[in-house]
């Protein structure tokens, strides 16, 4: 089978799932992509680009798989003579309807924020199949999508969620955690307990509540040290300066490595992960980190019971933050009591989740 995998937004873990699918699939994946920048320049105009690429190929696809960033009817209508019927389908990262956008930007405060939702609907109710990186982000997201129709003054088209309902599954990541065991480094036998910040330097991640914690337990002298890893993509957020501050000696490592093998060697050394986001529709990081042996601390909500399940392993989740302090606390003092449920997200790698993708895609 021929798939024409559209991706305006090639970065990140946009990016490496696409690379992860076209390596692993026994189908032949075109993969037509633009830069991740402009994000929201992506939504708008990204259909217009990639429908001037496909348009002068030689390329006849069985399938179109798109993902949340294209506008995927602009592109059909674009490109009607060649793909009028050739089955569609939209591949969901994430959405505008419920990702929680920052409170500085100005799309918010003069109340422009809900095209993007809006092309993540109509792009969804106009393909075959819808897929979600999760059932947490699938179940989100039709119950955000009829509310957000509601606030249309008339022909609201509610019925359209139950439409796109009965299209949409949940299609987990792939993660290339056979990469993870390649470049397993030597074991470093850590003097004191190394907690890993392995996400986005961003405020849906919640750096806030991690810092404050550790901070909090620094003054109890707990002895532990910290790497911040992950990626800032704008200015330095402040409670990120006050960790470099306040945990000045604790700290291994503090920047994005943009090497990747110096990544994977931060993940084996690491021993804990402790999770404060307020969002996340999969989890890529926590995922890598548990793979590696890192022993998780997670809230009891979003995605995360999907990765390890919570009747398993009780003890690698919280529900509050007083409850989050005391067992993180634990962790740090006896860490060498708890084992990372390494078991538990072997089911993402990609080798595994493959047949899963095949069975699926073959609309």
């Amino acid at each position: 089978m021929n798939i024409l995998l559209l991706e305006p937004y090639y970065t990140g873990s946009h990016k490496t799932w696409a690379d992860g699918l076209k390596k692993h699939s026994s189908d032949t994946i075109k993969i037509l992509s633009m830069p991740g920048a402009f994000w929201k320049w992506r939504m708008h105009g990204g259909a217009i680009t990639l429908a001037e690429k496909f348009n002068k190929l030689n390329f006849n696809p069985d399938l179109i798989l798109a993902t949340d960033m294209l506008n995927l009817n602009s592109f059909l209508s674009l490109t009607r003579k060649k793909t009028a019927n050739t089955p569609t389908a939209i591949y969901f990262h994430e959405n505008q309807l419920t990702y929680p956008w920052s409170p500085i930007d100005r799309d918010i405060k003069n109340r422009r924020d809900h095209h993007y939702s809006f092309i993540n609907y109509i792009s969804a109710y106009a393909a075959d199949k819808v897929f979600f990186n999760s059932a947490y982000h699938k179940d989100i997201f039709l119950k955000e999508l009829k509310r957000f129709l509601k606030m249309f003054p008339d022909n609201r088209h509610l019925k359209t969620v139950d439409t796109i309902k009965t299209k949409s599954e949940v299609l987990h990541l792939g993660v290339d955690l056979t990469k993870l065991s390649l470049h397993k480094p030597k074991p470093v036998k850590n003097k004191k307990p190394l907690v890993l910040w392995n996400h986005r330097w961003e405020h849906d991640k919640n750096p806030e509540d991690f810092v404050n914690t550790l901070i909090r337990l620094k003054n109890k002298n707990i002895d532990f040290s910290v790497a911040f890893l992950g990626e800032c993509f704008n200015k330095v957020p402040e409670i990120f300066l006050k960790a470099k501050t306040h945990l000045k000696e604790n700290i291994a490592h503090f920047g994005y490595v943009e090497n990747e093998i110096e990544y994977i060697e931060w993940l084996w050394r690491a021993d804990i992960i402790p999770v404060t986001s307020h969002h996340d529709f999969f989890g890529v990081s926590i995922v890598q980190a548990i793979h590696s042996g890192c022993i998780p601390l997670l809230p009891k909500r979003l995605s995360y019971p999907e990765l390890v399940s919570p009747q398993e392993y009780p003890d690698n989740y919280y529900t509050t933050p007083e409850e989050f302090t005391k067992k993180l606390e634990e962790m740090l003092l006896n860490s060498k009591n708890y084992l990372s449920p390494k078991k538990s997200v072997k089911k993402f790698n990609w080798p595994t989740m493959i047949s899963e993708y095949n069975k699926k895609l073959a609309i």
